[in-house]
């Protein structure tokens, strides 16, 4: 995925930090293009116990009014100001610490926190992670309201609410449902890989909601703002947001050290071809994801995959698009060895990986 400096991409935008004016948006959080692919995905494990016990009620087994769950959740959301533009976050814990986009903060080592009472504090860039699109700002303020994460994945259905800043209005509010699971952004392996695994909703997300909370009806935020389909490419409210089990996992490896794991398998997946081409170069069975590119002596090197190969399966899990692949990853740990089925020419076959972490510059 490319964010694209000039016009408006032809499908995925990601919500830009940068407002210089309400009709477009920047470089940094700016528009992505990607093609058409399938959707689809998988889970991720529940986070550290004990993260956010201020804002929200856990636990309530019935929804609240929306107007109850926005006061109770509205103070643990922020709007974070760069040099270039603004994005959103979430109080992640009561000493200051803000979860929100890598892609609010790029570039950036300081920052300016505001929050619901009209307060701006500075902030510091702590850690950041390019891989799954999150980092954590430590704000220059104590005691305060830290959110309440749901562990589990909601349902499809629920009260989805989305609290942030959208196009600069601070602590705007926007409800809807869960419209969607497991969903990937189409064509984003090829450039991103944050943009797999997410959550739908249909409450209105716009640019500048980066980094901001979806809201269940108890109350716990259940995802962190990512991305958002224009209304340009014929959509109707198609937002995105990262998992809050998912991103909580990554906060507290950042947290930890700085840095977050990511299993790598060392190639460079792509779709397969059209039928009409695949029949061309003798792809019998044309499902399954391309390797188009092995890294010297990475995982998928050792274990004896070739350009070429086509990746059927990871584990027990079918691959059919890249971003499949992706998301299958995403269950697995660096250092775990994992049967991957792939097939060349008329064979098929299940080698073994050894995961390596993600190499991505810290």
């Amino acid at each position: 995925m490319t964010r694209n400096t000039g016009t408006r991409a032809p499908l995925i935008a990601l919500m830009c930090t940068l407002l210089p004016a309400v009709t477009g948006c920047t470089d940094t959080g700016g528009d992505a293009a990607a093609p058409p692919q399938v959707p689809g995905g998988t889970g991720s494990p529940s986070p550290s116990a004990g993260v956010g016990t201020g804002a929200a009620a856990s636990g309530a087994e019935e929804d609240v009014g929306i107007p109850d769950i926005v006061e109770a959740v509205q103070p643990s959301v922020v709007t974070i100001f760069t040099e270039e533009g603004l994005g959103s976050g979430v109080i992640y814990t009561e000493d200051g610490l803000i979860l929100t986009n890598e892609h609010v903060i790029r570039g950036n080592d300081d920052v300016e926190v505001a929050f619901a009472d009209g307060r701006r504090v500075s902030g510091t860039v702590q850690a950041a992670d390019t891989v799954s699109d999150l980092a954590l700002v430590q704000a220059d303020r104590r005691d305060l309201p830290a959110a309440t994460f749901q562990p589990d994945l909601p349902r499809i259905g629920e009260l989805a609410v989305v609290i942030g800043s959208p196009l600069g209005f601070e602590s705007t509010a926007t409800s809807g449902i869960v419209s969607g699971l497991h969903r990937e952004i189409p064509g984003s392996a090829a450039t991103s890989q944050s943009l797999v695994d997410l959550i739908q909703t249909d409450a209105a997300i716009s640019p500048g909601n980066s980094g901001g909370a979806v809201v269940n009806g108890q109350g716990e935020i259940m995802g962190i703002s990512e991305a958002y389909i224009p209304p340009s490419q014929g959509a109707v409210a198609l937002g995105f947001a990262i998992p809050a089990s998912i991103a909580t996992e990554v906060a507290e490896e950042l947290r930890e050290d700085g840095t977050a794991d990511h299993a790598f398998m060392g190639l460079a997946p792509g779709p397969i071809p059209p039928p009409q081409i695949a029949e061309q170069l003798n792809l019998e069975d044309a499902t399954g994801v391309v390797v188009l590119s092995v890294s010297q002596g990475g995982p998928a090197d050792d274990a004896g995959i070739r350009p070429g190969d086509i990746i059927t399966s990871i584990g027990d899990e079918e691959i059919a698009t890249p971003e499949d692949l992706l998301s299958a990853l995403r269950r697995y740990d660096p250092g775990e060895t994992v049967p991957v089925g792939i097939r060349r020419g008329s064979e098929t076959r299940t080698v073994d990986v050894t995961l390596a972490d993600h190499p991505v510059e810290r």
